[in-house]
């Protein structure tokens, strides 16, 4: 099942992958902010959002 993690903020791909990702490891690896905005990041469950897979 592949997972993408986005800014909420600018909408950046910061994890795009078929192994499943802790959002906090992202947000470590990128050191607390967007790369592309700045946005500071951090994680809170009632940002997630769970979309299907489009078949292609």
């Amino acid at each position: 099942m592949p997972q993408t993690i986005l800014c909420k903020g600018c909408g950046h791909v910061l994890y795009r992958g078929v192994e499943l990702r802790p959002p906090i490891e992202i947000i470590q690896r990128n050191g607390g902010v967007c790369p592309k905005c700045g946005k500071k990041l951090q994680f809170r469950i009632e940002d997630i959002e769970i979309l299907p897979v489009k078949e292609e």
